[in-house]
């Protein structure tokens, strides 16, 4: 298939042009230096070919929902939208430096530390879409941009729909060509299609007529994972044929290929196997849960959960109720809380095989391996319903009663009314016979039900110096807490160089161009843990 080549960029009123940052179906992203205030920013441009009613509705709707969900940390941010001279709708995002988890996990599998800590924070991103009515429907590591915080970004809303309304549809000749794979030779050569991954995509998106819901986006966030974690899509089958139609068959059969890797603990690939069962009755029922499910296993492998960031939609509420009551009584008003997921319950002795067949590591004799296709298809659309046959009811994420630690609110929000997003992180049960020591759940079967948790400090920003040359940069940072036996590891960010360990609070990167940017991420290392937030410090 020939890649065409990209559109010309516009000229904007108060952007000068950089370069070109990609292209896909229906439009171009160029980067631009924005003159005020003053920094780079990605501008996404809707194709001249693509100006047609159905386009331009899709592309204002795009803007708007993630102008809804701009506030969030793992959200992409927009800046704004117009049309530009030459007719050609656009918006202005924030600029996400970094590459996009599929350039990422292509270079190297991620850490089991860092894909927990990836899943919980994507966690909250599809959480928070979901609480305003609105899913993806197209997660996958390529939507996952890193922005300059070495944080995940998601973006690429432009298939996304609302929990009520019916799913997007285009008109497009793709769906032919997906209908000519399976092996149809019904229909036209055009028509109206769904857009969808297939590698990441739940069975219920290829029946007749889809019915997505928070549960399809969960399925998507659970095979994203697992591929960071394998390296590859979770249902291709290394040695042999990963086309679409083979693919979709072992999805709707969830004959998921094992990742293959010592270090992944079975805790972690149940929960994994659970958010991308075939039948969503039985995945988890929100992000939140799946969150939670992530948490779990960092507190079994020593680490700090990651913090699930969610709106406080429950104090919101009860605001506008109070605003609406005509009395002006003294009200207490309580903070909102996530009530935590219980211990999980004991892991299956056994894992499914792949197509009953347990998958052996790859030998030389090995035919080469079809790779999955991995990028956004549009399938074809089932005909409108009739309007005496009953619609299906939209789905909504429930709250779920459960019992166990209790995830509290933080991010300065306490009992101050009104703030944007809330931290939530579980609090450890204090056990009366551990001497003030904090303990947390653990899987049925030990002593006392708890383990000792300790909480290794985020280590602290030091000095970045340069050398005289400007080839050299040194690195220091602090340990609000040191302890004996505190260890520390460095990451280069932008380079796939593994991690560095040292007994030292300081870092030397040489062999730069003079005067090149360069940034790191440390963690402290205790006692086999590490820190939950690596801090990140950069040259100026």
């Amino acid at each position: 298939m020939t890649r065409r080549l990209p559109s010309q960029p516009p000229e904007l009123p108060g952007y000068e042009y950089v370069k070109i940052l990609g292209s896909g179906g229906f439009s171009d992203v160029f980067l631009y230096d924005q003159r005020l205030p003053r920094r780079k920013v990605a501008v996404k441009v809707l194709l001249t070919e693509q100006l047609n009613p159905q386009t331009r509705s899709r592309f204002v709707d795009e803007a708007n929902v993630m102008a809804q969900l701009s506030a969030h940390p793992y959200i992409v941010t927009i800046y704004h939208a117009d049309v530009a001279s030459d007719d050609r709708p656009y918006f202005v995002m924030e600029y996400c430096s970094g590459p996009s988890l599929a350039e990422r996990y292509k270079r190297e599998p991620f850490s089991v530390a860092d894909a927990l800590r990836t899943g919980v924070r994507l966690s909250s991103a599809i959480a928070t879409a979901h609480s305003a009515g609105i899913l993806h429907r197209d997660i996958k590591p390529a939507n996952v941009l890193t922005n300059d915080f070495g944080w995940p970004a998601l973006t690429d809303f432009g298939i996304s729909s609302t929990l009520e309304d019916e799913l997007p549809v285009h008109t497009t000749t793709t769906a032919a060509r997906l209908r000519e794979e399976a092996g149809s030779n019904t229909g036209t050569s055009e028509q109206q299609s769904v857009g969808m991954s297939v590698p990441w995509s739940p069975p219920e998106m290829f029946e007749d007529d889809p019915q997505a819901d928070v549960r399809s986006d969960v399925f998507s966030l659970a095979a994203t994972i697992h591929t960071l974690l394998a390296g590859r899509t979770p249902f291709e089958v290394p040695g042999k044929p990963n086309g679409t139609l083979d693919l979709i068959g072992r999805i709707e059969r969830g004959a998921i290929t094992p990742i293959g890797r010592d270090d992944v603990p079975r805790s972690l690939a149940v929960i994994l196997q659970k958010g991308m069962a075939s039948n969503r009755t039985d995945r988890f029922d929100s992000a939140v849960d799946f969150a939670r499910g992530l948490q779990r296993v960092e507190l079994e492998l020593g680490y700090s959960p990651t913090n699930i960031e969610v709106p406080n939609l429950g104090v919101s509420r009860m605001e506008r109720a109070e605003a609406e009551s005509s009395d002006d009584a003294t009200r207490v008003r309580s903070v909102a809380t996530i009530a935590a997921q219980p211990p999980p319950a004991p892991l299956p002795s056994t894992l499914p095989d792949v197509d009953s067949t347990r998958i052996r590591p790859a030998v030389a004799t090995v035919a080469p391996t079809q790779s999955a296709d991995e990028h956004t298809v549009l399938r074809p659309a089932a005909p409108a319903a009739s309007a005496s046959a009953p619609s299906a009811p939209a789905a909504a994420v429930k709250p779920r009663r459960r019992r166990g630690p209790i995830i509290a609110v933080a991010a300065g929000c306490a009992i101050v009314i009104g703030c944007g997003i809330a931290a939530a992180v579980i609090v450890p049960q204090i056990s009366p016979d551990s001497g003030g020591q904090s303990r947390v759940p653990h899987n049925p079967g030990n002593d006392d039900g708890v383990i000792p948790v300790a909480v290794v400090p985020d280590a602290t920003a030091g000095d970045v110096s340069r050398s005289a040359d400007g080839t050299s940069v040194t690195f220091t940072w602090k340990n609000p807490k040191p302890k004996a036996g505190d260890a520390y590891q460095w990451t280069q960010e932008g380079t796939a160089k593994p991690p560095t360990p040292t007994t030292k609070t300081q870092a030397v990167i040489d062999s730069l161009a003079p005067g090149a940017s360069v940034c790191i991420d440390v963690v402290i290392i205790r006692d086999g843990r590490t820190s939950a937030n690596p801090l990140k410090e950069c040259t100026s």
